[in-house]
């Protein structure tokens, strides 16, 4: 009984099943469908503006410097 080899458990296991030819092709189709919707999602979202900038203060003229 110690040559059986038992299926590896948690996220190994997960990583190694999801690794193997007929799996890998779904998991990366699944990866580009995600980015795709994550970033249209992301696209359409309203920026939030900025309350508008006041003008510098303009108690003293420039002075050039030498």
């Amino acid at each position: 009984m110690e040559n059986e080899t038992s299926p590896a458990k948690g996220i190994r296991g997960l990583v190694r099943w999801a690794m193997m030819p007929p799996q890998a092709y779904g998991v990366y189709l699944v990866a580009i469908v995600l980015v795709y919707v994550l970033s249209f999602y992301v696209g359409t979202l309203k920026p939030k503006h900025a309350p508008p900038l006041s003008p510098p203060p303009a108690s003293a003229p420039a002075v050039p410097r030498t």
